[in-house]
């Protein structure tokens, strides 16, 4: 059993950062409620404890207190940035274990391929909740609340859900957790504020059941499937890219796998 601590940044008397009317612990408590549903609902042997569910003050030791009680194997922070920036960026504490880092790689790239926010890389440093936690921690700071384009797409719960799977994609690939048979997520159309990903399909089908089919076949060969549901028609993708090259380099993956794949610009 994977056991995954899921830190809501701020809360209750400590709002976090707030400007065009949203405040940062409002939309870390959104998408780490999802991260934990999509978890504890996809995957086979995970467990997830929240830092807090509600509007809670909670302090910063009780959150790492509760984290090493607990014995968690993984510490995931969510923040919303601040101070005049755009994008997304990830931090681990200074000098950790390679373990440490290698998880923060594989997160921070499936975040940056489910979502447009500029990267603006992988960092270090010496946060309470990176310092005081026993077990390895990342802390993931999901755009910038006083910048009005990424305030913009924080507003729109597509775009939350899309955050949220890239944390628990990059959660799954980092622990092999196992896709449960016949669950696959089903996407909606993507948001607008998503336009302009190259997308690696590698099927489309009229019965659902299908899709989940062929979905299930891919997780087997160490895929990451999802199924988006549009124009009656629900078509199996393995990935989506701001660059056309990194879609191109996973179809080449796909074709040696047995799989058919081609590109789509969403």
């Amino acid at each position: 059993m994977v056991k995954i601590f899921i830190d809501p940044g701020h809360g209750g008397t400590d709002p976090g950062a707030a400007a065009n009317e949203i405040q940062e612990k409002n939309i870390t408590l959104q998408i780490s409620s999802i991260i934990r549903d999509i978890l504890l609902s996809e995957y086979e042997d995970v467990s997830v404890l929240m830092s807090r569910t509600g509007d809670e003050t909670v302090s910063l030791d009780s959150r790492t207190n509760a984290a090493n009680n607990w014995g968690a194997d993984y510490y995931v922070s969510v923040h919303i940035n601040s101070g005049g920036g755009s994008g997304f960026e990830s931090y681990v504490y200074p000098g950790v274990a390679r373990q440490t880092v290698t998880y923060q790689e594989i997160i921070h790239q499936k975040i940056m391929e489910h979502t447009l926010l500029s990267n603006r890389g992988m960092k270090q440093a010496d946060f309470h909740v990176l310092r005081e936690s026993n077990m390895d921690a990342i802390l993931t700071e999901n755009g910038f609340i006083d910048n009005a384009a990424d305030a913009a797409q924080l507003k729109d719960s597509s775009f939350i859900d899309h955050l949220a799977r890239g944390h628990v994609l990059g959660i799954a690939a980092a622990f092999h957790l196992t896709a449960k048979i016949g669950n696959s997520q089903i996407l909606q159309p993507e948001p607008t504020i998503a336009t302009g990903l190259f997308s690696v399909q590698i099927g489309a089908f009229s019965e659902q059941s299908n899709a989940e089919k062929l979905a299930f076949q891919a997780k087997e060969k160490g895929f990451h499937t999802f199924i988006k549901q549009e124009n009656a028609q629900y078509k199996v993708q393995i990935g989506a890219f701001k660059e056309r090259e990194y879609a191109e380099e996973l179809i080449q993956k796909a074709k040696n796998a047995g799989l058919a794949a081609f590109i789509t610009i969403d």
